[in-house]
């Protein structure tokens, strides 16, 4: 399991990175492009899995989101000095979305069709706020994209 620090990064880049797999911009893509379409699979298998009362299948996903890879170190470093001084929320956004992720697959587990639903709508809902918050801002940083919409 990663140490909660990298956890927290890799949500919060992955998080804002999450839209910007769609850039047509120059810039060479990041690492986390490609983790941020996984999540967003993931995601997308949940879902599915949610409409199919599918409990084995969102138990067995759940981790995937929890606990995703982590980009190389150097590209970490750049995204770490992008993220300066709000790292704090970044750790923050990370934190609730790793937990999330992890409640929705006890409830999996537990065949909690209730428990998954507001597990996954909390998930939801943190990834959200880190993509309202962070993404234009990263897209712009990384991709010169400045009209990157929120």
């Amino acid at each position: 399991m990663n140490n909660p620090r990298n956890r927290v990064f890799n949500l919060l880049a992955a998080s804002c990175l999450f839209f910007a797999a769609g850039s047509t911009h120059a810039a060479e893509p990041l690492a986390l492009q490609k983790i941020m379409k996984d999540l967003g699979k993931n995601m997308q298998a949940i879902t599915d899995g949610i409409s199919r009362e599918d409990w084995e299948r969102v138990e067995k996903i759940a981790p995937l989101i929890a606990d995703h890879p982590q980009p190389p170190l150097a590209e970490k470093m750049r995204i770490l000095r992008f993220a300066g001084t709000s790292m704090g929320k970044f750790k923050a956004y990370d934190g609730d979305t790793h937990d999330q992720a992890q409640a929705v697959g006890r409830a999996a587990k537990s065949q909690d069709g209730p428990g998954v639903i507001l597990a996954f709508q909390k998930l939801q809902t943190s990834c959200y706020n880190c993509h309202s918050e962070f993404r234009k801002p990263f897209v712009a940083h990384f991709y010169g994209n400045k009209d990157a919409v929120q």
